[in-house]
């Protein structure tokens, strides 16, 4: 039996404007849509981030509760449903960031990002201790899964701090996000010493920004790992060809099987991480 790997769809992000990449999805009904055609090409996981008409990142709960309504209204779509707590962090309070997952019941899975950086050298990606404590409370009540994203060494240190204080309960689902300037640079050297850090039975999956994007997928799978695709991460295909979101997830799963593997289904990445299957 083959082994199964999770394509996860990281839809949006942020700061990026669509003019850099016209295929870039910023309305609930654009951002739906998307993530419908990425789970039909093999995705499991739509990681999800908001903007508002302006294009700007917002924690607006009511724009994530109608992307997942429209994702959810297409009846045959059982993707996995992954939502930030990031998007413009710092700019809103530490409640607004946490407001969707205390009135969405359909969010499965949401970010935890263990750890505070200089991203990109022009802000603070603020995560104080304080807030990552709240944040694992919210998500444990409401029953989502964290997904810790790592950006160095340091956050996998917080997060082992966290797993032996309680405040994180394994076992735990990793997303190592490398190449950002403030974290981990995007080498193989890197993501083999990142994997050897992680605690003992962690699932984890990685997603390289820009031209590390290719290099750590390949090493990724040979690592054992699973996959994390889309345009937050990488808005080209190949040099001066613009991706879609469902062009990175066909590569990825074409990858996967020219591995040997074969992608998660949603039903089986729900067994996998522990989660609830879905009911219709």
């Amino acid at each position: 039996m083959a082994v199964k790997t999770i394509i996860s769809c990281a839809m949006t992000g942020t700061g990026t404007p669509k003019s850099k990449n016209p295929a870039l999805p910023t309305t609930p009904q654009e951002i739906a849509d998307d993530a419908y055609r990425v789970w039909k090409a093999g995705a499991a996981i739509v990681h999800l981030h908001m903007r508002e008409d302006n294009q700007m990142p917002t924690m607006d709960a009511a724009r994530f509760h109608e992307t997942i309504r429209l994702i959810r209204a297409h009846e045959d779509c059982d993707v996995i449903i992954n939502c930030t707590s990031s998007g413009s962090a710092g700019l809103v309070a530490p409640e607004k960031r946490m407001e969707h997952f205390e009135t969405i019941p359909d969010i499965e899975i949401g970010s935890f990002d263990a750890g505070t950086i200089n991203w990109d050298c022009a802000g603070i990606f603020l995560n104080d201790p304080p807030f990552l404590a709240k944040l694992a409370e919210c998500m444990e009540r409401n029953h989502i899964k964290p997904e810790i994203e790592l950006f160095d060494t340091g956050m996998i240190a917080n997060m082992k701090h966290y797993i032996k204080t309680g405040v994180l309960k394994e076992p735990v689902w990793c997303q190592l996000v490398m190449n950002v300037l403030g974290g981990a640079a995007g080498t193989v050297d890197n993501l083999v010493h990142l994997v050897r850090q992680l605690p003992e039975g962690a699932m984890w999956s990685c997603t390289g920004i820009g031209q590390s994007h290719l290099p750590l997928m390949f090493t990724a799978l040979a690592l054992g790992g699973h996959l994390r695709v889309g345009l937050e991460d990488n808005l080209y295909y190949a040099r001066g060809v613009k991706a879609t979101n469902e062009m990175l997830v066909a590569r990825a799963v074409r990858v996967v099987r020219e591995y040997g593997n074969e992608p998660a289904t949603p039903a089986e990445a729900r067994e996998m991480l522990g989660l609830p299957q879905l009911k219709r």
